[in-house]
């Protein structure tokens, strides 16, 4: 009976796949890995024999993985990615905290529903170590399913979600019309669209959920997105730049009101059609729920996405 390849497989083996996977070079791959190339070329040679499937192509430039490479790779990201989680959590609890939970978010809750969120965290655990990382959910999906974030929270993704992932709609959530504090509009009771094109416009790039959520309301009003924008995905950018130039920015209802009650936008009373709301979910993989700080932060999410229980 063949051994099964995959029990000959150690640590080194998936850093020497990641190596060349990511430089497609053998000699470079080997001086970053302290061995020789003939040494590097032997084991992968070793390991497609024993697959019996080609990992990279072999071009005048380098290797390039082919179809079965890519998969082994990702396989291998993933690993590497869960082996730093429990390496970081075991220093956690080493260092007397109670585990670590990183979560990624995208604009659409970075101002309101995670801050919460991780508030209640730590009241709740205060020795949690906590990780935030903002970024585009195009990003944070795959580090997710990667292992290198814990959970994610943002606009329900339209494409098909990971089998090896799980999901939960908090809420769902218009897109608002804001301006800074000393825009002309800020005082006004009533705005159109004709109040709104008489200024440029800041704007998230095109694909993400609020750009989405914008283009959608746009089109079931009859309008068009102006031709000469500014694009961000920054949310403390866009606060900054809003108050420095009379610019028209967006941002999801929950970040709107957050950042008005903090006195540093405005909400324009622009009313908004119903194409303009999104479902804002939460995603985590089902195996990082046994550790404490992962099950807590996924308790404190749904609980801070009930604004009746914003004050516990």
């Amino acid at each position: 009976m063949t051994t099964d390849w995959t029990h000959r497989l150690r640590l080194r083996h998936l850093q020497m796949l990641l190596s060349v996977g990511q430089t497609g070079n053998l000699s470079q791959s080997a001086e970053a890995l302290n061995t020789t190339q003939p040494a590097l070329s032997k084991w992968l040679k070793d390991l497609e024999e024993d697959i019996g499937l080609p990992l990279f192509e072999r071009h005048a430039r380098g290797l390039r993985p082919t179809p079965y490479g890519m998969a082994l790779i990702e396989h291998a990201r993933r690993i590497e990615g869960h082996l730093d989680s429990a390496r970081d959590d075991m220093l956690a609890l080493r260092d007397g905290g109670s585990g670590l939970v990183s979560i990624g978010t995208s604009g659409v809750s970075a101002a309101d529903t995670v801050p919460m969120a991780v508030a209640r965290l730590v009241r709740q655990m205060p020795r949690a170590q906590v990780r935030l990382v903002e970024s585009t959910m195009n990003q944070l999906m795959p580090a997710l399913v990667r292992g290198e974030i814990d959970v994610v929270v943002g606009r329900a993704a339209n494409a098909q979600l990971d089998p090896g992932l799980e999901t939960e709609t908090l809420y769902r959530d218009p897109v608002n019309f804001v301006v800074g504090l000393q825009h002309p509009l800020a005082q006004r009771t009533a705005v159109d669209w004709n109040d709104l094109f008489r200024y440029p416009w800041i704007v998230w790039p095109p694909g993400t959920p609020v750009r989405t959520a914008l283009e959608s309301a746009l089109a079931s009003a009859g309008q068009a997105m102006p031709q000469h924008c500014v694009e961000s995905n920054s949310a403390m950018l866009n606060v900054t730049l809003l108050n420095q130039a009379d610019l028209i920015g967006v941002a999801s209802h929950r970040a709107a009101a957050r950042f008005e009650r903090l006195n540093v936008l405005r909400v324009l009373a622009m009313p908004m059609p119903l194409g303009s709301s999104g479902a804002v979910a939460m995603y985590w993989r089902p195996d990082s729920v046994s550790r404490q700080a992962v099950a807590l932060a996924l308790d404190c999410l749904r609980a801070s996405a009930n604004p009746a229980a914003e004050a516990g």
